[in-house]
């Protein structure tokens, strides 16, 4: 569940790429399509919000070659394209503009998550803490829409027309630990990328005290290409330089090929190191059907 084309293969472009490869059915749910973003290319400046406005139609597309890096064939727009618009940063005038998902009624919102959730039947749902990484108000109400569809799509008294109820084994949160965001900044440093200047730690989305960490997932280099990839497809809004990207502000921040997660809702199976290494750890079957034993697939899953 992410606000706007980009945050999913920023945040977890790995952990989608692997599963996707694994034969795992992944459903990416995106509720905006972050028509307010800037754009990075000058000779694409014309769909800003304060020009063309086209940014939205034009930023699906880019999405849809990031899915295809990433070999997602499930994506779906909260409501359909175009239901919810972009809100803007926060204290925006379009945080209160007719249909800003900020304004968006909770209950309503959640609705159409719900038939996804009950059509998919996930047992495992990924989103954003409840500040939603960064404070932006479409990631806090990604956050909010998520933790709520999760309950409602458990409850049977809720809207029996949108399908059978199904409760969500698991539920974690995007999360980067505070001492391999530290090592990504100098790795940063060292290598003297040409970016104007570099990001601070606390600019990375959701920096947490490693021990709060519960799970990571360390795609193998396939993996890792295709992160990249995706984030290259986002050529509005991302600018990638090797293992290094920037926003429209031009600061440097690491491309992280591990991607982690906090478990907020379920049974944790650690590993012998204390942490998850696979998001289906303890399930009774995994993400294909095959029975999981101590936390991982047998053979031939």
């Amino acid at each position: 569940m992410h606000a706007h084309p980009d945050d999913e293969s920023i945040n977890n472009g790995v952990t989608m790429a692997r599963y996707a490869a694994e034969g795992a059915h992944v459903t990416l749910v995106t509720c905006t399509r972050g028509e307010e973003g800037e754009v990075i290319p000058p000779e694409l400046a014309h769909l800003a919000p304060d020009r063309d406005d086209a940014l939205g139609p034009y930023r699906v597309g880019e999405l849809a070659d990031a899915m295809a890096a990433l070999g997602v064939a499930d994506h779906r727009f909260l409501g359909g394209a175009g239901r919810y618009r972009d809100s803007g940063m926060r204290g925006a005038p379009q945080n209160d503009r007719p249909g800003a998902f900020w304004a968006a009624p909770l209950d309503e919102a959640a609705a159409p998550l719900v038939a996804v959730v009950r059509e998919v039947r996930p047992q495992v749902l990924v989103t954003y803490d409840p500040d939603g990484g960064y404070g932006h108000p479409d990631h806090i109400q990604a956050h909010r829409v998520a933790m709520r569809a999760a309950e409602l799509a458990a409850d049977g008294a809720f809207r029996p027309d949108l399908g059978a109820p199904c409760a969500i084994e698991k539920i974690y949160w995007n999360c980067s630990p505070r001492s391999e965001v530290e090592k990504g900044f100098a790795a940063l440093r060292a290598a003297g990328r040409s970016f104007p200047g570099i990001a601070a730690v606390d600019d990375v989305p959701g920096v947490v005290a490693d021990g709060e960490v519960t799970a990571e997932i360390a795609g193998e280099a396939a993996h890792r290409a295709a992160k990249t990839a995706a984030m290259r497809a986002h050529a509005t809004q991302i600018a990638v330089d090797g293992p290094f990207f920037a926003l429209s502000n031009d600061l440097g921040q690491p491309l992280f090929g591990t991607e982690y997660y906090r478990l907020v809702q379920g049974t944790a199976a650690p590993a012998a190191d204390g942490r998850e290494h696979d998001l289906f750890a303890g399930l009774s079957e995994g993400p294909t059907g095959a029975h999981l034993t101590d936390g991982h697939q047998e053979a031939g899953a």
